[in-house]
């Protein structure tokens, strides 16, 4: 085991068998993606929450700049979210669920194109800042704790929950599918926006990508488990902050907090396989049980 594979390890919390069993599974990744190329090749890895994908985007950026010398760059989409204020003039304007973060509509599209575009367009000589997002406290981080990628870059990571996602007809929003949207969204109003939003702004970010790996549940209700797995990670790692913190979750917050994903969560497990260029299907404990 190298260095940074101990490092990637410790970063992720993860046994030492993850490294077997990632080499097992994902060394056709890192076959497809070994060469440089620019511009930058895009890649896309969709996955619920607590699917893996963060765990993905770094084990492929650790063992491609290890191996191979690769300029790798992990982006997420949730690094793109709307600050807390800005969710909440939404919130004010269209649709009070539009404070919550997550659904298409509560990204700066804008921010994430322009810096996926310069990373791109990068030269040895050049510099994109990226924003990071806390979510211990529901919020951007200031400007001065964004990262900086200096040089040209070789491979890029976009990771997110719905990540190529597609939206659906228009027919399929006329009823309620769970009870946030029962009680909540009775006139449609926010599912709407979201759906347009999708199939709008967040489809010009998709086009950027060349390649898009799923990561695929085997349904929405083993979301729970791992997003609360999730919280629990977070935990750890404030330590005694956590409990100052507003944006950790309890487990009844974890459960209404992934109703907001259900709907295009489930759309997609139906129709992305088919066209996805890597899938790999997870049993309900998160491993991979087969790939295509």
């Amino acid at each position: 085991m190298t260095e940074a594979e101990e490092q990637f390890l410790l970063r992720n919390q993860l046994p030492d068998s993850y490294l077997d069993s990632a080499e097992k599974w994902f060394s056709r990744l890192i076959e497809a993606y070994k060469a440089p190329q620019h511009p930058a090749l895009v890649i896309g890895i969709n996955g619920t929450q607590g699917s893996g994908k963060s765990t993905l985007a770094d084990y492929l950026c650790t063992v491609l700049n290890e191996r191979y010398d690769l300029h790798c760059v992990s982006l997420s989409i949730d690094d793109f979210y709307l600050t807390k204020d800005q969710r909440h003039q939404l919130a004010t304007e269209v649709h009070p669920l539009l404070a919550t973060r997550g659904v298409p509509g509560t990204h700066d599209i804008a921010l994430a194109l322009q810096t996926l575009d310069s990373l791109l367009t990068q030269n040895d000589a050049g510099e994109t800042i990226v924003p990071r997002f806390d979510k211990s406290c529901d919020d951007r981080q200031p400007l001065s704790q964004w990262d900086k990628v200096s040089g040209a870059v070789d491979i890029i990571v976009l990771e997110g929950w719905c990540i190529g996602a597609k939206p659906q007809q228009e027919a399929a929003l006329s009823e309620a599918i769970n009870k946030l949207e029962t009680k909540q969204d009775a006139e449609g109003i926010w599912r709407h926006y979201i759906n347009k939003t999708l199939a709008n702004d967040y489809q010009a970010l998709f086009k950027r990508i060349d390649q898009l790996v799923m990561l695929r549940a085997p349904s929405f209700e083993t979301v729970f488990n791992w997003r609360r797995e999730q919280e629990e990670k977070l935990i750890a790692r404030l330590g005694d902050s956590a409990q100052h913190h507003s944006g950790i979750m309890s487990a009844q917050q974890v459960a209404d907090f992934i109703a907001h994903y259900q709907r295009i969560t489930e759309h997609s497990l139906r129709e992305m396989p088919e066209r996805a260029d890597h899938l790999f299907q997870l049993d309900d404990q998160r491993r991979i049980t087969s790939a295509q």
